[in-house]
């Protein structure tokens, strides 16, 4: 089943799984700090103390853990196959952009294989097949990864982390199927992809809430993983933890 990752609960899955790599027997932790332009400190700390001690608790986990509770799995699969196969098209043409062209390949056969083998997205034909589900890749990383910056850091309410790099991915939105959607049909793929990432975090909360700064911690985060979905190498950059870090993240 693949689900996709709405900005704040794929984060904070991102931050729990990273915390937990980073317990892994190895000296160097996982995460290195990234340059973070954080202008708006102050305004972005009250925006996640809204986010994550009253929106999560009081509305997000218990709406999540029922939508796992009652929909049936089949049914839930579907749904996260059908909306995952919405963003191959757009995958596709940014690891293009990015030079990926077997990524881009892999993007274009899952689509058109699962949308004519299955039933329109709903079944991940693809997969069983062989061909590799890649991360998704939005516009933003493609031109991050040609060298624009994140750009000022920002916490939005009951969206979660932002940076206005990702000011760009409105032209994602321009490609089938995703032009299809109007803005009713786009929140309701944003809050269902966001209801599967936010249940996984039901039995990890405590690697989080053991943080001295869990803002900072999911800010770091945040902007590490959009240099690394960029495909940013540093001087820093270890191939074999970054692919170690994906393999984790993939698997939710």
């Amino acid at each position: 089943m693949k689900v996709n990752k709405p900005q704040i609960w794929w984060l904070l899955c991102s931050v729990l799984v990273i915390s937990g790599c980073a317990s892994a027997p190895e000296e160097q932790s996982v995460v290195d700090e990234p340059e973070v332009y954080d202008p708006f400190e102050g305004f972005n700390r009250s925006m996640w103390a809204i986010n994550y001690d009253y929106l999560d608790p009081y509305l997000v986990k218990p709406v999540s853990l029922a939508y796992v509770d009652y929909v049936p799995v089949p049914v839930r699969n579907g749904i996260s196959n059908f909306l995952g196969n919405l963003d191959e098209p757009s995958s596709m043409v940014n690891n293009l952009v990015m030079g990926n062209g077997e990524k881009a390949l892999d993007h274009f056969n899952r689509f058109w294989i699962n949308t004519t083998l299955g039933l329109g997205g709903l079944i991940d034909v693809a997969s069983a097949a062989g061909i590799t589900d890649h991360d998704d890749k939005a516009f933003s990383d493609a031109v991050g990864h040609y060298g624009v910056g994140n750009g000022p850091y920002v916490m939005v309410p009951a969206y979660g982390p932002w940076t206005v790099r990702e000011t760009a991915d409105v032209v994602d939105g321009m490609y089938v199927p995703l032009s299809f959607l109007n803005f009713w049909a786009g929140l309701g793929k944003w809050a269902l992809e966001g209801l599967e990432s936010r249940a996984v975090l039901a039995q990890q909360e405590s690697l989080l809430e053991g943080s001295p700064d869990p803002y900072a911690l999911v800010r770091d985060v945040y902007i590490q993983r959009q240099d690394f979905k960029a495909e940013i190498e540093t001087d820093d950059y270890d191939e074999e933890q970054e692919a170690y870090l994906d393999e984790y993240l993939e698997d939710f």
